[in-house]
C-alpha cells in the first residue's frame, strides 16, 4: 500500500503543469504601488478593455489548483497570492467601481484590464486584507525591508517610545492594522514576548510585511 501511495504521488507530480506552483510575496516590491487592494478571482477570468459588458475582451484566463491556462502564463505574473491547496487566487487591484475592478494581469509589465465582480465581497482593500488574513495567520517580514521595520514602538508614530526590537521572530501575531502601522505581539526564538506597533507599510505604499497564509 505504501509503495502504491508513493507511485501515485510521483505520477501526479509528473503530470502537473509546469505552472502549478504557489505564489506568495517574498521581497519588498517597489513597482505597482498604485494598487488599492486585492480581488479574489473566479476560476475563469474574463478581461475587458473597459468596465462595460459590451467592451472588447482582452483575454480569458482559466485556472485551477493544478495550473493556469493558457499555459504560457506564469502564476507569479498573474497573482499576488496563489495557494494551490486552498484554490485561492488574489490579484492586485488598481481601481474599483460598484460592479467592476481594474486588475493587474501581468505583474512584470503592469498591464491592466477590467473584470466584472462575481461577488462584491471578494474585493479587499489592503487594510481589510491584512486585518483578515494577518490576524488569522500572522505576518512575516519581506526580504529587503528596512531595519526600522523591526523596531517595536509604544504608539503608531515614528517619534513614539521605542520598546523593543524584533530579532528572530518565531511568530508575529497581528492584533490590528491602523493606517501604516500594525499592532503586533511577537514571539522571538528566545521565547521573549514583545507587544507594540511596527510599520507594515511605508508612506509611499511599499509593503514591508505580508500575511503568512498557509
Amino acid at each position: 500500500m505504501q509503495k502504491l501511495i508513493v507511485f501515485l504521488g510521483l505520477l501526479l507530480w509528473l503530470v502537473l503543469p509546469a505552472n502549478a506552483t504557489d505564489v506568495m510575496p517574498v521581497s519588498v516590491e517597489l513597482n505597482n504601488l498604485r494598487t488599492i487592494g486585492l480581488y479574489q478571482v473566479p476560476k475563469t477570468i474574463t478581461l475587458y478593455e473597459s468596465p462595460k459588458d459590451d467592451s472588447k475582451i482582452v483575454k480569458t484566463i482559466k485556472w485551477s489548483s493544478i495550473g493556469i491556462y493558457p499555459e504560457n502564463i506564469n502564476p507569479q505574473d498573474l497573482f499576488v497570492v496563489f495557494i494551490l491547496g486552498k484554490d485561492l487566487g488574489y490579484v492586485a487591484v488598481t481601481d474599483e467601481t460598484d460592479e467592476w475592478v481594474q486588475i493587474i494581469y501581468n505583474n512584470k509589465t503592469a498591464e491592466t484590464a477590467w473584470i466584472k465582480k462575481d461577488d462584491p465581497y471578494k474585493f479587499m482593500s489592503w487594510i481589510h486584507f491584512y486585518n483578515v488574513y494577518g490576524r488569522k495567520y500572522g505576518l512575516y517580514i519581506l526580504k529587503g525591508a528596512p531595519d526600522f521595520v523591526k523596531n517595536i514602538r509604544s504608539a503608531a508614530d515614528d517619534s513614539s517610545q521605542f520598546l523593543a526590537e524584533i530579532n528572530m521572530p518565531a511568530k508575529i501575531k497581528l492584533n490590528v492594522i491602523r493606517g501604516n502601522w500594525a499592532l503586533v505581539s511577537v514571539l522571538d526564538l528566545d521565547r521573549t514576548s514583545k507587544t507594540g506597533y511596527i510599520r507594515w507599510r511605508g508612506d509611499n505604499g511599499v509593503r514591508y510585511l505580508f500575511p503568512d497564509i498557509k
